[in-house]
């Protein structure tokens, strides 16, 4: 029981420190209002990451095109998580390649790219952030520790503060996800 109750200990005072940080507050708002203008000027959210990353890149893409809370119009989210792309792109091209493919195929000015990624390192988000911005598309980023070098060619990231293991992280992005999700139901009154 002890590892169990030092487990929930270590979640609950990495949620309390990210939550003393106004400025966290405030990035989630300002990606939030960010998608909202990106679906009202019939933008898309295109959203990727590695392994746990890309559970929560399909899990916001679920509830942005499904539902959240409540029943509602679904909003245009995708996750780059198709097997045959993934497959296909890794043999053919690389494995660094595998998201800016897709957001070279499908992503256009009007659209966001949601890039996660607990390092910030990742060599294929990388790569999909600099298609990204080639296309003009806004850029937000959901990173841990330092931010790595995704905290450098990001329009907004969020960060959480831990260093250790990327599943303390990923607790906390779950979190930012949800909350922008509500954010964003709100401010577009669905």
């Amino acid at each position: 029981m002890t590892t169990i109750h030092e487990d929930f200990i270590e979640a609950a005072e990495l949620l309390k420190r990210f939550m003393s940080e106004v400025a966290n507050f405030e990035k989630i708002e300002l990606a939030a209002s960010q998608m909202v203008k990106t679906i009202r000027n019939k933008g898309k959210i295109i959203s990727c990451g590695n392994g746990g990353s890309m559970s929560d890149a399909m899990h916001f893409a679920e509830e942005m095109t499904g539902r959240f809370r409540g029943n509602r119009l679904p909003l245009p989210a995708v996750a780059i998580s198709d097997p045959s792309h993934l497959s296909c792109v890794s043999n053919d091209y690389g494995f660094k390649y595998v998201f800016s493919r897709f957001v070279e195929a499908l992503g256009n000015s009007q659209d966001i790219l949601l890039a996660i990624s607990t390092s910030g390192n990742s060599e294929n988000i990388l790569e999909a952030v600099r298609v990204a911005q080639k296309k003009g598309m806004f850029v937000i980023a959901l990173t841990g520790n330092t931010g790595g070098r995704l905290k450098e060619i990001s329009d907004i990231e969020i960060r959480v503060p831990h260093s250790k293991f990327s599943d303390r992280i990923q607790e906390i992005h779950i979190k930012i996800i949800h909350a922008l999700i509500r954010s964003v139901e709100v401010k577009l009154h669905v």
